[in-house]
């Protein structure tokens, strides 16, 4: 099921630039992940397991970061990266690779569930400020072209990070660890792909402790926000992202519908409830970046 589903991925989203994720499908049956990624198989995964002896991976680098050049939006507005601060700080910038190869360097199959979980979504967003930085600057983060493949784009197919000994790109950590590992839609909303239509990238790390609390506000946070979900007259304009991955919101408009209802606040859950159709859908590919102070 979740080979079909990539496969189904590949030919909607990103056109061909996901090589069908050759590489990933390879993954899935040779790179004995289940253990080296996943405390359980894939359809075992609960968020609320912990193993109590397990130390959470030190994500305060990450944090600092953030604090330094993360804008945070208002009223439905998307959180926006300060990358030409970033960029033109040598000692931040040194910073931000310290803390990646500090998580190349973790035993992640030690982790618990969340912490897996947690790591995997930190390594994501940072890795992804990274590539946008080592390309600065740049429109969006499609013209990043380095993914193998003549027709591919963007920057996911290629290997950028390696744990456990293993080499992986950000589509390997999106659609084969984090979407086939934990079968869970809040994923989407944990991983953020540096453009103004994508979830927020978040103003804190995640975090194995407060997992299950985080991922819901940013569910929240993305589906009463414009972006993410629009009512009006005619119906809803959904992001493309409920298109791209229907399989992963339950396959049909009624089941995504539910899945929006959860998390909607009242004005959006009543907009819900009385014009339910699904109008159209919306992605906007531009830079989250944030206006330099001058």
């Amino acid at each position: 099921m979740i080979i079909r589903e990539i496969l189904g991925h590949c030919l909607k989203h990103r056109l061909i630039q996901c090589r069908c994720l050759a590489a990933g499908l390879l993954m899935v049956g040779t790179l004995a992940m289940g253990s080296a990624l996943a405390a359980k198989p894939a359809g075992a995964a609960t968020m609320t397991e912990q193993q109590e002896t397990e130390m959470p991976v030190d994500h305060q680098a990450w944090q600092r970061l953030l604090n330094a050049y993360l804008v945070e939006g208002e009223a439905g507005a998307p959180n926006l990266f300060n990358y030409a601060a970033l960029s033109a700080n040598e000692a931040d910038r040194d910073a931000l690779e310290l803390y990646i190869t500090g998580l190349e360097g973790t035993s992640v199959s030690k982790l618990s569930r969340n912490e897996q979980f947690a790591f995997w979504a930190n390594l994501y967003n940072a890795t992804t400020v990274r590539v946008i930085l080592d390309h600065y600057p740049v429109r969006t983060i499609r013209d990043i072209g380095i993914s193998p493949g003549l027709f591919s784009k963007g920057p996911w197919g290629a290997k950028l990070v390696t744990v456990e000994g293993k080499k992986l790109s950000l589509d390997d950590i999106e659609h084969v660890i984090l979407r086939a590992g934990w079968q869970d839609p809040r994923v989407h909303y944990a991983v953020n792909c540096a453009s103004i239509g994508c979830p927020d990238l978040p103003t804190k790390p995640f975090a194995g402790k407060t997992l299950e609390a985080d991922l819901d506000a940013a569910a929240r946070a993305y589906i009463n926000a414009p972006r993410g979900v629009t009512a009006g007259k005619n119906g809803l304009t959904l992001s493309k992202i409920y298109d791209w991955y229907s399989e992963d919101f339950g396959g049909s408009s009624r089941d995504l519908l539910n899945h929006l209802s959860q998390y909607a606040d009242e004005e959006l859950g009543a907009a819900l409830a009385s014009s339910p159709r699904i109008r159209s859908y919306a992605y906007d590919w531009s830079l989250n970046e944030a206006p330099s102070k001058r």
